[in-house]
């Protein structure tokens, strides 16, 4: 479902303290709890080395300006374990709320159980726990896996031979990406899936592992599904390296700005679009009503969009 946020139209507080360092600013409005003190929410980001936890992570900065809460920020820098130690932290410091943007399905749902047994709401964006935390926002990764795949089915006629590039292991998008992927490849008795591994989300990564693959496979490949587009961006440029991208179909996921701006070019050949700013915005939304213990929907689902240089310009900033 397409959920829409409602914006409050009057820049209000935040005070955003992020990998240590403090930057206040204060109006006469801010959110309150019941106890009439301003609203604390605390949010661990996976990796704030990736463009699109980024560009959710500042989507989240501006709803919180809006609401006028306090946002506090630390980095998991991919770590499941310094994420449940954050966890552990927000609950020592009372937060009202917190946002978890997962590194793993398995080794964060600790940090879910804790807060809910601490009494405060947490809020699960982008990525999910096997421990069911007070709401989800996010988008359906499954469906992002069959969307490329199938990209890759309709431009290869339905038959060739592909590899795809997986995220960390054991998080959601590497898991769900990939079932929705050999989902589809089940329809298609005559493409195979010649390799599959993960480059961990990394572009370097991402190029190394092409870079192997062909010199496994050379011009057996037909087409690359990458995880996202940091891998995708990875693989064009071993591909063109060797003299092969005019013969590969590559597609990624997120339409960041380089994957776009590559899709232009056209040494990208597709990617998905997955909305961060409503997965920040909502958040936000969710835990601030939360906290205040007012009705909030449990499950958000933000559809993804195929995005093909037909489309491009519905997605290309200003």
């Amino acid at each position: 479902m397409n959920y829409t946020p409602t914006l409050i139209s009057s820049a209000l507080a935040i005070t955003f303290l992020f990998a240590g360092c403090n930057q206040t600013s204060s109006t006469s409005k801010e959110a309150t709890n019941a106890d009439g003190k301003k609203l604390v929410i605390g949010a661990t980001m996976l990796s704030m080395q990736h463009e699109f936890v980024v560009n959710v992570h500042d989507e989240m900065v501006k709803k919180a300006e809006q609401d006028g809460i306090e946002l506090i920020t630390v980095d998991a820098e991919r770590s499941a374990l310094k994420q449940v130690e954050q966890v552990e932290s927000f609950i020592a410091q009372n937060v009202d709320a917190i946002i978890l943007n997962p590194a793993e399905v398995e080794a964060c749902s600790p940090a879910v159980a804790k807060a809910l047994a601490a009494g405060i709401p947490i809020i699960n964006v982008n990525s999910e726990t096997s421990t069911k935390p007070s709401a989800f926002v996010g988008s359906d990764d499954v469906e992002a896996g069959r969307i490329a795949m199938q990209f890759l089915a309709d431009k290869l006629g339905g038959k060739g031979n592909v590899v795809m590039i997986e995220g960390y292991m054991g998080q959601t998008g590497q898991l769900k990406r990939a079932q929705g992927a050999l989902d589809v490849l089940k329809k298609y008795p005559n493409m195979k899936l010649l390799a599959q591994q993960t480059a961990q989300w990394d572009r370097a990564k991402g190029m190394s592992l092409m870079e192997n693959w062909i010199q496994s496979y050379g011009n057996q490949i037909n087409g690359v599904f990458a995880h996202n587009d940091e891998m995708a961006l990875g693989a064009v440029k071993a591909l063109t390296d060797a003299g092969l991208k005019d013969k590969v179909v590559v597609v990624g996921i997120d339409a960041i700005t380089d994957g776009l701006q590559a899709l232009k070019k056209g040494t990208l050949d597709a990617t998905v679009f997955q909305n961060a700013q409503q997965q920040g915005a909502q958040a936000v939304e969710i835990a601030v009503k939360a906290a205040k213990k007012q009705p909030y929907p449990k499950e958000i689902l933000i559809p993804f969009q195929l995005v093909t240089k037909a489309n491009l310009s519905q997605f290309m900033k200003e």
